[in-house]
């Protein structure tokens, strides 16, 4: 006697299945340059900001969509959490890492930088201040200062209540302005402060780097134990200027920097012998660079060839 096999079906039918794969796919799709940059400003990685979306767009898959009231709030509550998870695991990866640890560099459009909050909190030097917090800490203050989503939704997010909410969003918000950059550059001035910097680049002139650093500038590097990097933060302009002068590629090869918008602000792509070696992202304050954030570990330099979206 043939036994029947059973299966679970779809009761609405498959059509019905269909247009809610159709419905799921245009609503994560009209998010998810806002789920990656929230994501991104909490892992300060690319590649992993892209494996925390892939794991929310199954989890959203699956969702009934009638019962979701704000969906965009409830894309949100998912990619943090799964942003949560992995920031965790990569605060262990990062025990190991070899040298100095710098974000995933990101080439941005012009009009990123136009949006001052958005440009700030993706910049280089935020991404390591905020490096700084501990993984709550830094999704609350993600979502509340640069998304300025209300506390019950950062609570739901994060797995706290609104009251303990509003205490960590107080204590990362201290502890941020207590190490965030505090001058401000006009966007002319910073231009003029990346091409003095470039053409010191391109002369290796000692004293061209000695007129647009600043007395404290900071340098670091990245070269993830797979390239040449310093293993330790560079301080004091003298000190900065005259490792930047004597080159950090050989002087035998044919080499070349262009001026990119790097994170929201200004860098230089570096190419040596026609392949991208690394990229310079600057920090400029009043008019003088007081940060310099060179990385050439090559499995971060995937995204500095084409722009990345990023919004909020």
């Amino acid at each position: 006697m043939t036994q029947r096999s059973e299966r679970t079906t779809d009761p609405a039918g498959p059509l019905d299945h269909a247009d809610r794969v159709d419905s799921a796919t245009e609503v994560f799709v009209a998010h998810r340059n806002l789920l990656f940059t929230v994501a991104y400003e909490m892992l300060g990685s690319a590649a992993d900001a892209e494996d925390v979306l892939q794991e929310t767009w199954l989890r959203w898959a699956d969702v009934d969509l009638a019962t979701v009231r704000e969906q965009r709030a409830y894309l949100v509550r998912i990619v943090t959490r799964q942003a949560l998870t992995r920031l965790r695991a990569l605060g262990r990866r990062k025990e190991s890492y070899v040298g100095t640890w710098l974000p995933e560099p990101l080439l941005t459009a012009p009009d990123v930088a136009e949006d001052v909050e958005l440009a700030d909190s993706v910049s280089m030097a935020m991404l390591l201040v905020m490096e700084t917090l501990q993984p709550t800490e830094r999704a609350v203050f993600v979502l509340r200062e640069v998304f300025d989503l209300p506390y019950d939704e950062i609570a739901e997010a994060v797995g706290k209540n609104p009251a303990a909410v509003r205490q960590i969003a107080h204590r990362a918000r201290a502890h941020v302005a207590a190490r965030r950059p505090r001058g401000v550059t006009s966007p002319a001035e910073a231009r003029a402060a990346l091409a003095a910097f470039q053409r010191a680049v391109e002369t290796g002139d000692l004293q061209r780097f000695l007129d647009i650093l600043a007395p404290d500038v900071v340098a670091l590097s990245d070269g993830g134990g797979i390239r040449h990097a310093l293993l330790r933060p560079i301080v004091g302009a003298d000190k900065v200027a005259r490792l930047l002068a004597a080159g950090w590629w050989r002087r035998d090869a044919e080499r070349s920097v262009e001026p990119v918008q790097i994170n929201g602000g200004p860098g230089l792509l570096v190419r040596v012998n026609g392949e991208i070696d690394g990229v310079v992202a600057v920090r400029i304050e009043n008019g003088y660079i007081t940060g310099a954030y060179h990385v050439r570990n090559p499995e971060k330099l995937s995204r500095v060839e084409h722009e990345t979206t990023v919004s909020r």
